[in-house]
């Protein structure tokens, strides 16, 4: 009788574990949803105008960073963030973060989300899962106007030109070799620095996204941008390379289907116009410094 009683109780304690283990959103999530407590946490770095800056109040619908009291994020990531946070019934919190930490924070669970501009690439959907996309984004040219090379109608056409982009981005790393004959210099830490480093005349070129550049000319004026795109003189990748680099999306980590799928469903009653017009909105409002 002993026996009994014993085996009656185990089974009851094990069922009593399996009901105090925590919710699950399906049978296959696997690791925090990261909004049980309401609160939608992502990052950027708040340094890549048109999708992110900071500035020193809250207009034009800026939220206020958590790590970095009185100052304030703008730009097509917070309207993209507050969407998508409206939509679920979730508190947005933003937080200032440096670009190569943001995929760690991610990773280890610091934050729920990324939302900063970041290309689906392969190597980062290693490491991470992307929601969206959320952006389609051209790579350009980006020139001083009055450059010898404000003429040129090829990628090809920069030899003896130095050049650079911003590190850890599909730019640097895939583009800028892909220019025969140019001057490849170190990568610039941030988007900021990289603008400034041609505006500076530190290097003739950088190469970006088209965005980046919109919102370039407009800080820059004596800038000009090089599209290339659909010609024989643009980047060449495969048709995968290059829906891997246009593609912009939001990371989660890793087995979060849960929020990857809320943030998807928002995303999927928005069509590229609507990308566009807000982005457009964006670099309506940015600084006209990007410092």
């Amino acid at each position: 009788m002993r026996n009994l009683i014993a085996t009656i109780l185990a089974v009851i304690m094990l069922f009593t574990l399996a009901a105090c283990s925590g919710p699950q959103t399906g049978s296959t999530q696997k690791v925090p949803t990261g909004v049980e407590d309401g609160v939608f946490t992502i990052a950027m770095e708040c340094a890549y105008a048109p999708y992110n800056w900071t500035q020193n109040n809250d207009s034009n619908g800026a939220v206020e960073l958590s790590n970095v009291p009185g100052s304030y994020a703008n730009g097509y990531d917070v309207m993209i963030g507050k969407i998508i946070a409206e939509a679920n019934d979730w508190e947005l919190e933003i937080i200032q973060s440096d670009w190569d930490s943001l995929v760690p924070a991610v990773m280890t669970g610091s934050i729920d989300a990324a939302i900063a501009g970041q290309s689906m690439t392969a190597s980062r959907s290693e490491q991470v899962d992307f929601a969206g996309p959320y952006f389609y984004a051209t790579m350009v040219v980006l020139t001083k106007a009055d450059s010898p090379f404000a003429a040129a109608a090829s990628i090809l056409d920069f030899e003896g030109a130095a050049g650079t982009a911003q590190i850890s981005t599909i730019w640097y790393t895939e583009c800028l070799p892909q220019m025969t004959g140019a001057d490849v210099k170190s990568a610039s830490a941030d988007a900021p620095a990289m603008l400034m480093a041609l505006e500076t005349g530190v290097v003739d070129f950088v190469v970006t996204d088209l965005p980046t550049a919109q919102g370039a000319v407009i800080a820059y004026p004596d800038m000009k941008i090089l599209d290339f795109s659909g010609t024989d003189g643009d980047f060449e990748f495969s048709e995968q390379e290059r829906a891997e680099n246009v593609n912009i999306g939001i990371s989660v980590m890793k087995g979060n289907a849960f929020l990857k799928s809320a943030i998807d469903a928002v995303l999927e009653t928005m069509t590229v116009a609507d990308f566009n017009s807000l982005m457009e909105d964006a670099i309506s409002i940015q600084p006209l410094s990007v410092d």
